[in-house]
């Protein structure tokens, strides 16, 4: 077995975009397990949009990453050793193990694995993190009826392209945004839903009016900024918006320019009676 530990960690604040140079490769010694704990090789890593949150300082539903720490991320791996008697070596796990290649993690956190029931990555997937957020969000915060429509931002993604799939077995008119051609076509023709927009499109407020010409009850909020503007004029009365992310901005580095429309959204909130809460998923 090898001996040294490959593992990226976060070597500065990004400003906007991230960087290369945000991060650094190192090579540690494979650690030990204490007692309740085990050592999980990783076989599969998710890289998802919070990640972005969690690489600043500022306050946040989750702790940020210090500096010099191994970024966090969700993993799914094999014990090689175990100080635990609820695993043992050579059980498939899944937590958060983060960006290396080996990992000490408490027992208590891990949700063993059987490879039989379904390929081990769909636990970062669908039936995972992901998955868990598409559910909660749409049926609990959303509460989607049969016959009406529901538009879901960044429809191509791990959560969106379940809310859509979930929106639709429920009997509900189904809008996705995503962006560029092909991931509309893949939102559209693979995925089921009753049409699908690029977010690019110069005409998209037109094109999304078009295509909900009863207005919209459900916005899985995925993204914000030029989505959320088109969107927000066709909310109906009652709508209801599960807040999960908002990754136009997610890279800001100042307030958008113009001028200030939270009064004009909360009053909209007020008149039209909306809910807007965001699902307790990381």
């Amino acid at each position: 077995m090898k001996t040294l530990n490959t593992r990226i960690v976060l070597a500065a604040r990004p400003v906007g975009e991230p960087k290369p140079s945000d991060f650094r490769m190192e090579q540690a010694p494979i650690p030990e397990p204490g007692d309740g704990e085990v050592l999980v090789e990783t076989i599969w890593l998710s890289i998802d949009p919070y990640m972005r949150g969690r690489m600043n300082e500022a306050r946040s539903y989750a702790p940020h990453v210090k500096l010099g720490e191994v970024m966090v991320g969700g993993t799914v791996g094999r014990v090689l050793g175990s100080r635990d008697d609820r695993l043992a070596v050579g059980d498939i796990v899944v937590g958060y193990g983060g960006w290396q290649e080996y990992a000490v993690l408490s027992a208590d956190g891990l949700r063993e694995l059987d490879p039989a029931r379904a390929p081990i990555q769909t636990a970062l997937g669908v039936l995972g993190m992901p998955g868990m957020t598409a559910y909660v969000g749409l049926r609990n915060i959303g509460q989607p009826k049969k016959g009406e429509t529901v538009v879901v931002g960044a429809a191509s993604g791990a959560v969106g392209s379940l809310v859509g799939q979930l929106a639709k077995l429920i009997g509900c008119r189904v809008v996705g945004i995503a962006g560029g051609q092909a991931k509309c076509d893949y939102v559209k023709n693979d995925l089921g839903f009753d049409d699908a927009l690029d977010h690019r499109e110069p005409e998209l407020a037109q094109r999304l009016a078009e295509a909900c010409p009863d207005g919209i009850d459900v916005y899985f909020e995925n993204v914000g900024g030029s989505v959320w503007d088109a969107v927000f004029p066709l909310l109906n009365n009652f709508a209801r918006i599960p807040v999960c992310g908002l990754v136009a901005n997610y890279n800001a580095t100042e307030r958008p320019p113009g001028p200030d429309r939270t009064p004009e959204l909360f009053r909209a909130i007020l008149v039209a009676r909306t809910t807007v809460i965001r699902p307790r998923i990381p």
